[in-house]
């Protein structure tokens, strides 16, 4: 993160909490990532390249599995298009948990089995629901939610959790998007420490 240094002078601290005859450095972070909206002429593949390259730079120097999850839910919401809900679920062991996220408030805890996320952990494998209403047990955290992807999280042969998106369009995800999901489970995965 990159650090940029002013100094107020005096007469320039109205409501900074400095007196009107003082001076004072201050230091800003600027801002580490600018996540530009993904161009509408951006090839899948290409775009999926894209986020795995800024995800490597992101997981750079850091395995905590929460702080690389927020990250990665968090450039995954402002990068991908039309997504109104990203993030992860944790296997803690019957029950997936909620991790970090963005988007609205979600269902806290959710069965293996039920609905598409516990749908992916029981048959092992990344789950793509064009239209969630058509799918049997669909669990609606969000009523404006159309369709769903879910990719497993593999850890040494077992399943420790889920990456979840969700649009409000129908037929959002396709295949070009389960493979650039579950290459970037994979490196979430890779770069961090176990839950």
């Amino acid at each position: 993160m990159q650090r940029r240094s002013a100094r107020l002078r005096k007469g320039e601290a109205a409501g900074s909490g400095v007196a009107p005859d003082e001076s004072v450095a201050i230091e800003e972070e600027a801002p580490m990532f600018d996540v530009p909206p993904p161009s509408p002429d951006l090839l899948k593949g290409d775009l999926y390249d894209r986020l795995r390259r800024d995800l490597t730079a992101l997981f750079m120097g850091e395995r905590d599995p929460i702080a690389n999850a927020a990250n990665m839910a968090a450039l995954l919401f402002h990068g991908l298009p039309d997504l109104n809900w990203a993030g992860f679920y944790v296997l803690r062991g019957d029950d997936l948990v909620l991790g970090p996220f963005q988007g609205k408030p979600a269902c806290v805890r959710i069965a293996v089995g039920r609905g598409v996320c516990g749908a992916a952990v029981a048959r092992g494998e990344t789950l793509v629901v064009r239209d969630v209403h058509a799918f049997p047990g669909h669990i609606a955290c969000d009523g404006t939610s159309q369709s769903e992807l879910v990719a497993p999280l593999w850890r040494e042969g077992r399943i420790a959790g889920v990456l979840d998106l969700d649009s409000s369009r129908l037929n959002r995800f396709d295949e070009a998007d389960r493979r650039g999901c579950e290459a970037l489970a994979a490196l979430f995965m890779a770069a961090s420490d176990p839950f």
